[in-house]
């Protein structure tokens, strides 16, 4: 099979005829790697199942300061810690500015100019478009994390209305994405904190479930399947996502997730797309317990298809190397 058949097959819970598997990095975590193996290319030869192509504007990112990173929303990032992310700076939406804010074009042809080649020269993979930020992490970006939360309950209807011009950009943002042959759409868009849901439930059920119900069901009318990745113990809405019509869920995080429990109460309905410890065994593991927790993870929840093993997240910078080998040792050998 090749690595795109093994993803089709796990996302439609049949045994593929080994596990697929996507490994991805933090800036630190590559460089570690790059120096521990004497190898800047190691990446190369890794045999990652998935093709990554982004929906956002490849011109929309500049640095306006020392490592001050501003995005196509005029949204700037502090990168002065965190190289990969950031943190937010500024403020761009209030209750008074948002009917005067302007989004960025969704319909940009350099958003997906180079998907048809990109997917062409890699037929092999599943080709998946990423729309990062996809929903409460845009809103919070946009107008400030305790606005937002402060919002839902104090001023519901700048809330609302704040996430529907979101919706209504990520409408044609995935209009446009699944135009073209790509086998699904992940969307990012963290919701939980170690112990639950950060705005809970019943607010979670109030203003994100109708709007992902919305970006779901117009990607799988393209005929693509749906994922969506979002941190955190967020299993207490597992139906509310399959009732939208998400087919797998991701990082799958095992320190704050029974991921043995949920494949067993789920995996008929839903597929999992992570569960390596990125906090736990990656960094203070021994390469002997990385198989071991490695190979339970490939019996136990690769079983029938319905999952693609993955870190629960980039590999962090303080991974240790000889670990994130035994992973792809166990990955590799199957």
């Amino acid at each position: 099979m090749t690595n795109r058949e093994r993803v089709l097959a796990s996302l439609q819970h049949r045994q593929p005829d080994k596990t697929p598997y996507q490994i991805g990095f933090t800036q630190k975590a590559y460089a570690r790697m790059a120096e521990y193996t004497g190898n800047p290319d190691f990446m190369a030869s890794i045999d990652n199942c998935q093709l990554w192509v982004s929906t956002e504007d490849p011109q929309g990112w500049r640095e306006v300061a020392p490592d001050i990173w501003e995005d196509e929303f005029g949204v700037q990032w502090n990168r002065t810690i965190d190289k990969d992310i950031g943190n937010v700076c500024n403020c761009m939406v209030t209750p008074e500015t948002l009917d005067d804010f302007v989004f960025p074009d969704p319909h940009s042809s350099s958003r997906y100019e180079k998907y048809t080649e990109t997917i062409a020269a890699n037929p092999g993979q599943f080709a998946i478009a990423d729309l990062g930020f996809s929903l409460f992490e845009r809103a919070w970006t946009l107008c400030g994390f305790e606005n937002l939360l402060m919002a839902m309950v104090a001023e519901p209807d700048f809330a609302h209305k704040l996430l529907d011009r979101i919706l209504e950009h990520n409408l044609a943002r995935i209009d446009e994405a699944c135009r073209y042959p790509i086998d699904a759409m992940i969307f990012g868009d963290d919701w939980g904190q170690q112990d639950g849901l950060i705005m809970g439930p019943e607010l979670w059920r109030e203003f994100i479930k109708p709007r992902i119900r919305e970006m779901y069901g117009r990607t799988k009318s393209y005929g693509k399947y749906v994922v969506i990745h979002s941190c955190g113990k967020v299993d207490e809405v597992f139906p509310d996502l399959i009732e939208c019509g998400l087919d797998a869920f991701n990082p799958f995080q095992p320190e704050v997730i029974d991921v043995f429990a949920a494949k067993q109460q789920y995996g008929d309905r839903l597929s999992f797309f992570g569960g390596i410890s990125t906090q736990r065994l990656l960094p203070y593991g021994t390469p002997d317990q990385v198989r071991q927790e490695v190979r339970v993870l490939l019996q136990e929840i690769g079983r029938d298809g319905g999952y693609i093993a993955a870190p629960a997240h980039s590999i962090p910078g303080d991974a240790k190397p000889e670990n994130i080998l035994a992973m792809l040792e166990v990955l590799r050998d199957q």
